[in-house]
């Protein structure tokens, strides 16, 4: 039965041969693009487990074997060029200490490792502008082990008991973190609890189902034809379990055909992919990697779906021969189809106030409520369809409108169809647009610091306390502004901890102005301007302070500014002296770098939501093709006998657009609000916020999205003169 199937489903000649090509192809993509989807997932597990031995210091979180000799241990964040740099200070006591992945052992005073960025970054930059700030020499390169990335930017320093006890935030470590930072608390470095939330929320739901969707849809492809050709061979006698082997067989065989090429496009693909930052950072092309159940559930699963596929569309003719060529129209979808839509929206509604207090619980619990949605989007889409449809028959004014309108009330299933990827495609644009726009909009705003780019500054000590100006031997050649500590600080009272001398504030291009008639300032330590504080072109309007220039000389010192001409060369010096002389705090930095943090975050965010929109519209696109290929096999019966009977191939046209456009239309607006909805009800209940309207790039995408829609389905039009010939007019 099986040789008799696979001979039957190229039987029908070089179209036979086309259409399991095409099947075969379309399955081939979406397997491709949900193996990619999988490996990315396993790929962010698996550069997060790499960050755990950079947090350490959190002692609380050790879960390495213990060892004998004990280990002092800092860790600082320093930049070069904006991007962020992680630093290591360790004293070792002895040769069993503790020993992080990617390194023999901890290096001794007087050495230091760096990450291969940054041995490149060395070798490429002068020593004033990086290397200087590292004493000693360097004596190895981190081996992949300890790098979360390729370009990590990774630095261990080997000191003595008495310099890294000195380090501000220095504790003795016994053991390394073996935890990955979503579970560990107190960790820092890496990706927290709440980023692993978005990141698995956005995958599943911009990928894994879109793509579920688009490969059943791929499935499904010339199934009327197949449905026409079986129900003969009950005519002449095959028994039903016969025509479902045979069914089965040839949908098997093309999905099993694709899905191996897919995993072909997956290996093609993967050295690229590796390459996008998606988490922040690039992956190993070792990370995009697929477990054996990955292998096992994609090889399997796929062809399984498509057999079962085909099965259950084959339902008539296995009860009657007659099931298809005397076909009656289906009962039309109720009203109860919107039902799950509204329980999924009520599911995140309730989850605002009642989040779940553990990571798994909130997965499972946005999970839910975005699948939900869009499991009920899919379950509403032949009802709205077929409203539209029954609107647009009233409405009509020409045959080719009423024909449509006939056509999609007949079987608004098969409508829908055709759009339902686009309708994912635009609630995942919505989701993705209303939660990026509104976390920017209101964690983007604040001060800048005016001076943000060309000053560099360092505090002097661990605390506010400072240190006294004639312990800082600061070269003059530096051109040092000093920062003193304001004996009147008060936080309730809003004065503001630093002093600076009018006329030493007014040397600093950009940082701000006193009042008029003050001498002195009260400023905050890097020159940061709060949000709230009034400003002009040239900065904030410091308030002005009760001390007068001479008593400012005896005040302690609390931070060091450098003003530089702005040019990366020159704040990368600036930052490098500064460092060696402050080494035991926080390194030197712009406000640009400390912004930087967030900005990256925002980044990431926004790097989330255009991958979610870019592989929504893309998985989409590949939807409407293969639909539109679907749609002219299956159409070129029917469109024949109406050609035939004299109705002209431009109202044909006019048919294959509104069968097109108006499930489009109908489902874009509920799909549209239902994403935005759900970007708002995740909004209030993980971070407490409320929806902002989104920019005129959503506009722009949508907007986009529908005319390359638009593109496509008029694509078809060139075609329907040959495909509604009167030879195809015949059954097969």
């Amino acid at each position: 039965m099986i040789g008799l199937g696979l001979r039957l489903a190229v039987a029908g000649g070089r179209e036979a041969v086309v259409r399991l090509a095409v099947l075969a192809a379309a399955v081939a993509v979406g397997v491709g693009m949900l193996l990619a989807t999988v490996a990315g997932i396993n790929a962010v597990h698996a550069q997060n487990m790499r960050y755990p031995w950079l947090n350490s210091g959190v002692t609380s979180a050790a879960t390495g074997p213990e060892a004998r000799d004990p280990v002092l241990w800092a860790a600082r964040e320093d930049y070069f060029h904006g991007h962020p740099t992680v630093r290591i200070d360790v004293a070792v006591s002895g040769p069993d200490g503790p020993v992080p992945p990617g390194m023999s052992a901890l290096p001794g005073p007087g050495e230091y490792y760096v990450s291969p960025a940054l041995d490149r970054l060395l070798r490429d930059h002068p020593a004033d502008q990086l290397r200087d700030r590292f004493p000693g020499r360097q004596t190895a390169v981190l081996g992949d082990d300890a790098l979360p990335s390729p370009e990590s930017l990774i630095v261990v320093v080997g000191g003595t008991k008495e310099e890294v006890s000195r380090i501000a935030g220095v504790t003795e470590i016994t053991r390394m973190v073996t935890i990955s930072p979503d579970e560990c608390h107190g960790c820092v470095v890496g990706i927290g609890a709440n980023g692993i939330v978005l990141t698995l929320s956005v995958v599943a739901a911009a990928l894994l189902f879109p793509l579920l969707i688009f490969i059943g849809t791929a499935t499904r492809l010339s199934a009327a034809r197949r449905e026409q050709r079986f129900a003969a061979m009950r005519l002449v006698g095959a028994t039903p379990r016969q025509i479902t082997r045979l069914a089965v067989v040839e949908s098997a065989a093309a999905a099993l055909t694709g899905t191996l090429a897919g995993f072909g496009v997956f290996f093609a693909i993967r050295a690229g992919l590796a390459r996008i930052p998606f988490t922040g950072e690039p992956f190993f092309p070792g990370d995009l990697s697929l477990t054996l159940t990955d292998v096992l559930v994609v090889a399997a699963g796929v062809p399984l779906a498509a057999a079962v596929a085909a099965r259950v569309a084959l339902r008539r003719v296995r009860i009657s021969p007659l099931g298809v060529t005397r076909r009656v129209t289906p009962e039309p979808p109720r009203a109860w189809r919107a039902i799950p839509l509204l329980v999924a929206l009520a599911e995140l509604a309730y989850l605002v106030g009642n989040r779940p207090q553990t990571r798994e619980g909130q997965t499972i619990g946005y999970l839910a409520g975005i699948f939900g949605v869009m499991i009920g989007l899919m379950i509403a889409g032949p009802w709205l369809t077929m409203a539209g449809s029954r609107l647009l028959a009233r409405r009509a004014r020409r045959p080719a409108t009423l024909i449509a309108g006939r056509r999609l009330a007949d079987d608004p299933r098969a409508g829908f169809r055709a759009v339902s990827g686009l309708m994912l495609a635009l609630f995942v644009t919505s989701t993705a647009t209303g939660v990026i726009t509104t976390i920017v909009a209101e964690r983007g705003g604040g001060g800048a610091g005016v001076a943000a780019h060309d000053v560099v500054s360092v505090a002097t000590g661990p605390d506010d306390a400072g240190v006294p100006a004639d312990r800082l031997h600061l070269p003059p050649a530096l051109g040092a502004h000093l920062i003193r500590a304001n004996p009147d600080k008060s936080p309730e009272f809003h004065r503001l901890p630093g002093l600076i001398a009018c006329a030493e504030l007014a040397g600093i291009r950009g940082a701000g102005t006193c009042p008029p008639g003050a001498t002195v300032a009260e400023v905050f330590p890097d020159l940061t301007e709060p949000a709230s504080m009034t400003g002009t072109t040239t900065g904030p309007v410091w308030p002005a302070a009760t001390q007068t220039p001479d008593q400012l000389a005896g005040l302690p010192v609390i931070d060091v500014l450098v003003a530089t001409d702005g040019s990366p060369a020159a704040i990368e010096r600036a930052r490098t002296t500064l460092n060696t002389l402050f080494p035991y705090g926080r390194g030197a930095g712009t406000q640009a770098d400390y912004a930087g943090d967030f900005t990256r975050q925002l980044s990431q965010f926004q790097r989330l939501a255009d991958v979610a929109v870019i592989s929504s519209l893309v998985i989409a696109g590949c939807s409407l093709a293969v639909s539109v290929a679907g749609g002219l096999s299956e159409r070129q019966r029917p469109f024949a006998m109406l050609r035939l009977t004299g109705v002209r191939l431009a109202e044909l046209r006019g048919v294959v657009a509104l069968e097109s456009g108006v499930p489009l239309v109908a489902v874009s607006v509920v799909a549209a609000g239902a994403g935005f909805l759900t970007a708002h009800l995740f909004l209030r209940s993980q971070m407490q916020y409320d929806l902002h309207a989104p920019g005129p790039e959503y506009y722009l995408i949508v907007a986009g999205g529908l005319l390359a829609s638009t593109a496509v389905i008029l694509s078809t039009m060139p075609l329907l003169r040959r495909v509604t010939g009167p030879a195809h007019a015949r059954t097969e």
